[in-house]
């Protein structure tokens, strides 16, 4: 049976990608079939082939099923900004219905586990007044929420967890990525974090020193998600 996920962050460099090629492994481990979108990207390089998007790669790298880099990042801007700023610059039209088609194409894939990965938190901006939040909604997939845990992410958490609830979207899970392994009184808060939010822990991940896939995935239970 298919499950398809929409992975959102706290914040921008939470670590979304890094959970996401962990728990694609994860489910390529348990012998299934695995296929991921990354709608629109920012921070691309210019190489022979196009704009190349690190975390677009990664994603690639873990889906078992042959799809080719457009079909994963159908839209790539250069500069490292947020992606309606690198629209307008790049006079590119960037609405949901621009990014819904490729989107849905991947999931018509069906794969056993698929991930959609946001860029940024859950309501970074596209074109007009328009949201990548709004991808979600269209896609009406459940939300898998990063939680890069230092200082200050409990409110960030909480927040964007009301968020979805109000966008209509179920939170299937949580991960607690370990950004800063400093932060005061770090059990407490992710105790706290376990009470308030409404869904379980998929892992807590500790600062890594490779997080390749293969080690992220060691931290996850994929076997909560419904």
């Amino acid at each position: 049976m298919s499950a398809a996920y929409f992975i959102t962050g706290t914040d921008t460099d939470v670590g979304k990608t890094t959970i996401a090629a962990g728990l694609l492994y994860a489910a390529r481990l348990a012998g299934k079939s695995t296929a991921a979108g990354k709608p629109v990207a920012s921070g691309c390089q210019v190489t022979p082939k196009g704009l190349r998007n690190s975390d677009a790669l990664a994603l690639l790298a873990e889906c078992s099923l042959p799809l080719s880099y457009a079909e994963i990042n159908p839209v790539a801007f250069e500069p490292a900004i947020a992606p309606h700023l690198a629209a307008r610059e790049a006079g590119v039209a960037l609405t949901v219905q621009s990014l819904l088609t490729p989107m849905q194409q991947i999931l018509a894939r069906q794969a056993d586990f698929t991930l959609i990965e946001g860029a940024g938190g859950w309501r970074v901006p596209l074109a007009d007044q328009d949201n990548l939040s709004d991808l979600a909604m269209a896609l009406k997939l459940p939300v898998i929420l990063v939680v890069g845990v230092r200082l200050g992410c409990i409110s960030h958490a909480l927040l964007t967890a009301e968020a979805i609830a109000r966008d209509g979207l179920p939170l299937a899970g949580w991960v607690a990525n370990i950004i800063d392994p400093k932060t005061s009184r770090l059990e407490e808060n992710l105790a706290t974090l376990a009470e308030r939010l409404p869904a379980p822990c998929l892992g807590r991940v500790p600062k890594l020193k490779h997080a390749s896939a293969e080690a992220v995935a060691e931290f996850l239970a994929l076997d909560l998600l419904d």
